[in-house]
Order: structure tokens, then sequence, then C-alpha cells
């Protein structure tokens, strides 16, 4: 069983991944429905959160129903990042996380997520201090490395558990890699099997079938699997990985009803949360996959993304619901 400090989360829980204008309440609450064991919120700016930046700030909800859940912080500057860690407090989290992978430039040129990658040392510093200034456990997700020629993942994940850190999540690129070619497990793997390591190592990267997520569990003997892109428009993920944990068979895929009434209720959620002109954007990047499979369905999909009045996408899902009614998903 792994446990994240003492938060007991299961025998290989699978997480949901911090992403950038997806991980927000609304799908958080789906893919708790679905199984998924620990979910994270999209990466909070330190200095947004300083400066009281709306933005940031409303990323700090979370709801009960969510827990155990972590809110995930980026900065470079120490400062910033103690004073964000009791903000973040405030809130009522189970986890910090600390963000030292995200590859963006705007984020990488602040020295921030995967820039830190080029400097350990402030890595690890920055982590011990944010351990010390509370009493929350601090985890951490990373990249292998800046790039492949400064791979050194096995001793930094020694370096950040010696500080503290309850937990490390790793995704299997590096930052020169950006999300092109595969993810490599293997150096995760070489992390999880140094004898001294003694906390929770999860990984993340490519895992996009219940297959991979086994082959990440049984080949590779990692803690967990945290998701990401997968998950992205189906949170029917969680639910079949650990259903194929269970019987080694696949679920049947989600009827057209079910992924109408998911889409339906997270645009609703969505609005309720940050209104209807944010709600209606933010929720787009889902309908493709809520609806894959389906053919021609690109007339369908324009509505739903080219619309900024929300009665016009539910009109669409009512649509898709009374057209592909039957329709039987592979």
């Amino acid at each position: 069983m792994a446990k994240i400090g003492d938060i007991d989360v299961g025998e290989f829980p699978l997480l949901l991944a911090p992403m950038e204008d997806v991980s927000d309440p609304p799908f958080r609450a789906l893919c708790k429905e679905q199984g998924a064991d620990v979910v994270y919120t999209e990466f909070i700016s330190s200095e947004g959160l300083i400066r009281d930046a709306a933005k940031s700030v409303m990323k700090l909800d979370i709801y009960e129903k969510e827990r155990p859940v972590g809110i995930q912080i980026f900065g470079a500057n120490l400062d910033s990042m103690l004073k964000s860690v009791e903000i973040v407090e405030a809130s009522g989290p189970d986890i910090i996380d600390i963000n030292f992978g995200c590859p963006v430039k705007k984020v990488v040129s602040k020295g921030a997520g995967a820039g830190i990658l080029k400097d350990i040392d402030l890595m690890v510093s920055l982590t011990e201090a944010m351990v010390k200034h509370t009493k929350l456990p601090v985890t951490v997700k990373t990249r292998l490395g800046w790039d492949h020629n400064s791979i050194r993942i096995v001793e930094v994940a020694e370096r950040l558990q010696d500080v503290g850190a309850k937990a490390i999540s790793i995704h299997g690129r590096t930052r020169a890699q950006m999300y092109k070619g595969n993810a490599d497990w293997k150096p995760i793997a070489e992390v999880k099997n140094n004898q001294r390591m003694h906390i929770p190592v999860f990984g993340n990267g490519d895992v996009d079938t219940p297959e991979r997520a086994m082959e990440m569990r049984d080949q590779y003997g990692l803690d967990g699997a945290m998701i990401g892109r997968a998950s992205i428009g189906y949170p029917w993920f969680f639910k079949e990985v650990k259903h194929f944990f269970k019987t080694g068979e696949h679920l049947p895929p989600p009827t057209i009803e079910e992924r109408v009434n998911a889409a339906r209720r997270h645009l609703q959620m969505a609005i309720d949360w940050k209104g209807e002109k944010l709600g209606v954007f933010e929720t787009r990047r889902h309908y493709t996959n809520y609806f894959k499979g389906i053919p021609h369905f690109k007339e369908y999909r324009t509505k739903m993304v080219t619309s900024d009045l929300s009665q016009d996408v539910f009109a669409a899902f009512d649509e898709v619901q009374s057209t592909f009614s039957g329709f039987e998903f592979v």
C-alpha cells in the first residue's frame, strides 16, 4: 500500500495529473467518481498567489468530495514559494505538490517548472525549505532531466527524499523532449529500485491503456501511475484501468448516453464554477475525446467548440444523443 506521509492512497493508486486548464474542480469531480485515487489541481503560480491574482487564487478552490487532493504550485523564488505555501495551507489541501516538470517556455524562462532542472541544488534547497515551512506532506513532480545528457534522476530523487519530500512523480521525458517521442520508464524504475528510496515513486507519461498501466506496475515495479492526457475528455479511464487490474478484461466503452451525460454535467459544473464565458471556453478541449469514435462527427464538434453560448452547446449534445442513440463504440 502506498502512503503519502500519513495518507493511505491504496495499492498502486491512480493519480490525476495537474494539467493547466484541465484539472479544475469540475473535471476532478468526474475523475474522482470514476476511480481516481488522488487528484491534483492545475499548477498555480507562486508569484500569482502572492500578488492575489484572481486566476491563481481561484485555482485554490477544493471540495471535500475530492479528497485526498493536492494543490500544485510552481516558482523559483524562495520567498515567493514560502509565502505561497502559507496561502495554499489556508485552503486546506491534503498535499502540497511542487512543479519541477512543466516544460512550457513561459514557465521555464523564469527558472521555474522544468527550468529548475538546470540547477539541482536550488531544486533541493527549495524543496527542503518548503517541507520545513508546512505540516502538510510535500510531494514533487518532475522530469528525467533537462536533456538526454543531464539525466541524474536517481540522485535527484534521493536528494529530494532526504530533505523531506513524501513522494515523487516522474514524467518519463526530458524537458528537451517536451511531449515528443516515447516516455522512457526505465530511469523511473531505477529510482524505485534504488535501495535507499523509501517514499512512493509514481510514473507519468504515455499511460494511455489499461495494459500500459499494468506494465508500469508489474514490469517496472512503480508505486502508482499519474494519468494525464489519457483522461482528458475521458474520465472513465481510471475505472477501466481498475477493472482491468481486477479481472484482466476490458470494460465495455461508455455508451453515447453516458458520454453526453458526462459532457453535460462537466459543462454545467464549469459554468457554475467559473461563469458562462470561461466555462464554455475551457471545456472545449474535452469534446473530441468525449465523442471519439463517432463517424462524421465534425459538424457536431464544430458547433461545440465554436459557440460562445452554453445553450448552443447543450443543444449540440442533445442532437448528438438523438442522432447517435444506440451507436456502439469499439
